[in-house]
């Protein structure tokens, strides 16, 4: 058995829940924050045989799109915030990082 941890955008969050859903996959969605952009992230953890992992992966790979944003560079720590222009910067967000790890034990109560 496995269990796989995937941190998604928010904005996939529901298009991944309901595809899981519909494939009959059960899974628990957490709320989570990224460190890099500070926006609101959603952990999924999955739990899964291990013959039901490439599934798994597809459907998070489906459904979880990767795009580009603009982002406002934060003024620099220490720094003269008065001569710092923050310029729009174009970073790719979305797509999924996801963790396989194996599980010894299961247990439902």
């Amino acid at each position: 058995m496995k269990l796989i941890m995937a941190v998604i955008q928010d904005k996939d969050s529901n298009r991944l829940s309901d595809a899981l859903v519909e494939k009959e996959f059960q899974a628990t969605k957490l709320a989570s924050t990224g460190g890099f952009l500070k926006a609101g992230n959603t952990t999924f953890m999955i739990g899964v045989k291990d013959a039901e992992v490439d599934k798994a992966l597809e459907i998070i790979k489906e459904n979880c799109e990767s795009r580009e944003q603009l982002v406002a560079p934060i003024s620099p720590m220490g720094g003269n915030a008065d001569s710092y222009v923050p310029y729009p910067v174009e970073v790719q967000v979305g797509g999924a990082t996801v963790f396989i790890l194996p599980v010894e034990q299961f247990e439902k109560f």
